[in-house]
């Protein structure tokens, strides 16, 4: 065998043992969600130290943004967040709403944005950013189906994730799922919120959630509703809908019913 082949062979053993040895340590580091069947099927939550995608349809753009927050919230440890954008997601979407991540329950103070000029300086930023052990979570937005993104990048984020222990969140906008080393894969869509008081407009965030790819576990579909108090994940709320009351000048029915066979 040649030299240049037992160097490539080395290299690959080298890899495939990091990720092993990755896998081993941070295989019980899981961010439940809150969601008991969500948290069941990702065998106690989301892994840390891993790479996750999120994907969403049409104009399920802000959903999908609003999952990932939340992942992030939960997935971070009160850590710093870099959220790694292209300078052209604020034309698209506008910019991220500092308003809105407080209200979700993220710290504004803790979230860094970087805008890149491309998909490759997106990628180069985030797979440094995945290497540094200070962040808790690294969120990489990304528009379309970039052919920069194949599996040798996608495998570069996975070891850097596993290397420092921090999570790395893809925000797949407008793109097909494609083969990638993540560790789950999610397709993202509004659900409808449930009813609230009048000053309460919005109502509860409620998210259509399906889990098409799960490394470990089996995968399904679920209504997430997050809880902006505490900070995470529920099944959504069950609230009984207002039923007339009997008028008070009309006769009970079952007094009606005597009378007519008496």
């Amino acid at each position: 065998m040649s030299g240049a082949r037992m160097s490539a062979l080395a290299i690959l053993r080298g890899q495939i043992e990091r990720i092993e040895t990755a896998e081993v340590v941070h295989q019980h580091d899981r961010a439940a969600l809150g969601h008991h069947e969500a948290d069941g099927a990702l065998k106690g939550g989301l892994a840390r130290a891993a790479v996750h995608e999120v994907f969403c349809e049409g104009r399920q753009g802000a959903a999908a943004t609003g999952f990932v927050m939340g992942l992030a919230r939960l997935v971070s440890a009160r850590k710093p967040l870099l959220w790694v954008r292209q300078d052209f997601s604020e034309v698209e979407t506008g910019a991220l709403s500092m308003n809105g991540l407080a209200e979700l329950g993220l710290d504004p103070r803790r979230v860094v944005t970087v805008r890149a000029a491309d998909v490759e300086s997106a990628l180069r930023t985030s797979a440094d950013a995945l290497a540094c052990d200070a962040l808790g979570a690294v969120v990489l937005e990304l528009w379309g189906d970039v052919r920069q993104f194949d599996l040798v990048a996608s495998r570069k984020l996975t070891l850097a994730a596993q290397g420092s222990g921090v999570t790395g969140l893809m925000l797949r906008m407008a793109a097909q799922p494609l083969p990638s080393t993540a560790e789950t894969r999610w397709m993202l869509r509004a659900a409808h919120s449930p009813p609230g008081a009048a000053w309460d407009v919005w109502g509860t965030p409620r998210f259509d959630a399906e889990l098409l790819r799960n490394r470990h576990g089996p995968c399904g579909r679920w209504i997430m509703e997050w809880n902006c108090d505490e900070c995470q994940f529920s099944e959504p709320s069950t609230y009984s809908q207002p039923v007339a009351a009997a008028p008070a000048h009309r006769p009970d029915s079952a007094v009606l019913q005597q009378r007519r066979t008496g």
